[in-house]
């Protein structure tokens, strides 16, 4: 099963990675907080510090806030965002 499907590049997210070291991704409706941590620190090489999520009209939404030593704005570049 896919966990992390895309990374969402709203205004908010953006604010997000700058202002909080999080990254916002839209995630499987069957992926849990457990599924979704240990994906993203093996795809990205990267210790996440919690994960909350919402559902939304686009689906499941999991907001990444990585630990203090790692940026955010890193992964944000490596996928595009800014």
């Amino acid at each position: 099963m896919k966990v992390l499907l895309y990374p969402l590049a709203t205004e908010k997210a953006i604010s997000e990675i700058e202002k909080n070291n999080t990254i916002t991704f839209i995630v499987s409706d069957l992926a849990t907080k457990k599924d979704i941590k240990e994906e993203f620190e093996k795809l990205f090489g990267v210790k996440v510090e919690k994960v909350n999520v919402a559902r939304t009209k686009q689906g499941k939404k999991a907001f990444i806030k990585l630990k203090k030593e790692f940026k955010a704005e890193d992964i944000a570049l490596k996928l595009k965002l800014l």
